[in-house]
Parts: structure tokens; sequence; C-alpha cells
């Protein structure tokens, strides 16, 4: 993915409550979109870890034994459709800020994923709207990928 902006380093938010705000709505673990497919995923019968902080992007649902990591993108944070996205936080407030934030987020994406790859796992990702609209859909997806990793023993 080609770079659209250097860094958001040095870019600050509008204000500090605005800094506080956009922290306090971001959270890091937990969300609805991963609560709906943790939920789809132990209905679907499989065992995974969660937010495990010894692997690269730290990611939302793991299968150690599969070697498979699973995260579950924000449309916003991660920058779905990026290109529209960025278009659209440039008509804003505080433009160069969240043009490079979230341009910074999907190249840090981008990092995370080339990391685990190298160290030999699997790495899907969904983004939270189609979390939303198909949670089993995807769990289904997530368990032929687990499978496929580590055949079921009978």
């Amino acid at each position: 993915m080609a770079t659209l902006t250097a860094s958001y380093v040095g870019l600050r938010p509008k204000s500090k409550s605005a800094a506080r705000a956009a922290r306090g709505s971001s959270k890091k673990r937990d969300t609805r979109c991963e609560l709906v497919l943790r939920k789809a995923l132990t209905a679907a019968g499989l065992r995974y870890r969660v937010d495990t902080d010894d692997l690269p992007g730290r990611p939302d649902v793991v299968f150690r034994g599969a070697r498979v990591a699973v995260f579950c993108d924000g449309d916003f944070w991660h920058g779905r459709n990026l290109a529209a996205r960025v278009a659209k936080l440039a008509e804003g407030h505080n433009a160069p800020y969240w043009v490079a934030k979230i341009t910074t987020n999907t190249e840090r994406d981008a990092r995370n994923t080339r990391a685990l790859e190298e160290q030999g796992w699997m790495v899907l990702r969904y983004w939270e709207t189609d979390i939303h609209k198909d949670a089993a859909g995807i769990a289904a997806d997530v368990v032929v990928h687990v499978h496929e990793r580590r055949p079921l023993r009978r």
C-alpha cells in the first residue's frame, strides 16, 4: 500500500478534550463487533484466546494451535474504503491530523499482518460492519481456516 502521508507524529487533535473523547470512544478490547464474533465462534464450537499481547498487533481472537489470528477492524479507525475515507476526512476539521492518523493506522495494520505471517500465522481481518451483518457466516469462514490448519482429531 502506498503511503499517503508521512506520519501524524507532531500533529495534534484540535483540543485536549477532543483527544480524550476520541480515546475514550475507541475501546481496545471487548468491542461490540468482537463480542458478536466471539459469541458466533463459541456457538460454532471453537475455543480461542482473547487479546493476546505477545503477538504483533495484539489480535482480537487467537487460535494458537492452528496459528490463526483474527482481527475485528473498526470501519473508521482502520480505514475501510480508505480513499473515500481520506477524501471525506480532508474536508473536515483538523484534516491533516485525521488523514494522517487513519492512514498511519492502515499502514500499521499492514506491518502487523506481515510480521504475523512471517512468524507462520494466518491472519484473518474482518470489518465491523460485515461482522454485524453476518457473524455466523464469518464464524463459519474462521472454522474452515482453523480446521484447515489444524484438522479435528477423531
